[in-house]
């Protein structure tokens, strides 16, 4: 059974890069364009919120398509470990408490991804500069 599914394992690397990048996606987008319209939405670009929909909105895209993978998962990582440390962390020490759970669990989602690479389905991989 075990080995029946490590052969799955590329693929369903592919799939937490894809499904990491379209929820961090909406991030930017709510941000940027204004869609979905959030409490988020309508920010000032030059603001900080603002310039992280800019990474949320470009670095989410990169990956979503996997490409440049992974010094774009490292910049996403590091965007949203600042984003912990600065927005929640002042709050609380407890992330359950000062409602950063989902900024830190995309920081080491996005720095896992930064080691072990789109996978196979991903514009790297079809480049030829990530392995298949």
């Amino acid at each position: 059974m075990i080995g029946t599914l490590t052969r799955y394992t590329p693929y369903v690397l592919s799939l937490l890069r894809i499904a990491s990048a379209l929820l961090l996606l909406q991030h930017g987008t709510t941000k940027v364009l204004g869609f979905p319209a959030t409490q988020m939405s309508g920010v000032s670009l030059t603001s900080p919120p603002g310039i992280a929909g800019i990474i949320e909105l470009v670095g989410g895209a990169l990956l979503l398509i996997g490409l440049f993978s992974r010094p774009t998962a490292f910049i996403l990582s590091g965007m949203t470990a600042v984003a912990y440390f600065m927005v929640h962390a002042p709050q609380n020490f407890f992330p359950l408490v000062n409602g950063g759970e989902l900024a830190a669990l995309y920081c080491f989602v996005f720095f896992f991804l930064t080691f072990a690479g789109p996978g196979p389905l991903s514009v790297d991989a079809m480049r030829g500069s990530e392995p298949r």
